[in-house]
């Protein structure tokens, strides 16, 4: 289990594929490039992951309208890998940038609003700001 290497191979083998067959904002590049940002993200090469997350995020602002559900999946990403560098004002605003599209695109009780209300209630825990915290873990 948890064989990066080969994980990272075989979606850079992909990639390779993909950017020989789409156009260059297609939005399967988008897919890939998260697929290799994910890998990175879970060995913990966070600067990779991030390169990797914004490739996909910029492709996916360019084809998708701006309240896509795959655009705050995007940036709740970006946000948990600057949460990993703890960089804890650029997490709280990409988390903040998923809420706002989650929240326009999905119903105020979807369950899936949880996930970025729990995420930024993480934040400001970590920041000491306790009260804000706990506001976004109720709203949860």
């Amino acid at each position: 289990m948890g064989d990066y290497s080969k994980a990272l191979s075989y979606s850079e083998r992909a990639q390779d594929i993909l950017q020989r067959m789409l156009p260059a904002i297609d939005p399967h590049l988008a897919t890939s490039y998260n697929n290799i940002a994910s890998v990175y993200d879970n060995m913990g090469e966070y600067s990779k992951a991030l390169l990797f997350y914004e490739k996909a995020l910029e492709i996916q602002r360019k084809t998708l309208p701006s309240n896509h559900p795959n655009l705050a999946t995007s940036y709740n990403n970006i946000a948990c890998v600057y949460d990993n560098m703890i960089d804890y004002s650029k997490s709280l605003s990409y988390f903040e940038r998923a809420l706002d599209i989650w929240q326009r695109a999905l119903p105020p009780t979807h369950p899936h609003l949880a996930t970025p209300y729990n995420n930024i209630a993480g934040v400001y825990n970590k920041i000491r700001e306790y009260p804000k915290a706990l506001s976004f873990h109720e709203k949860a």
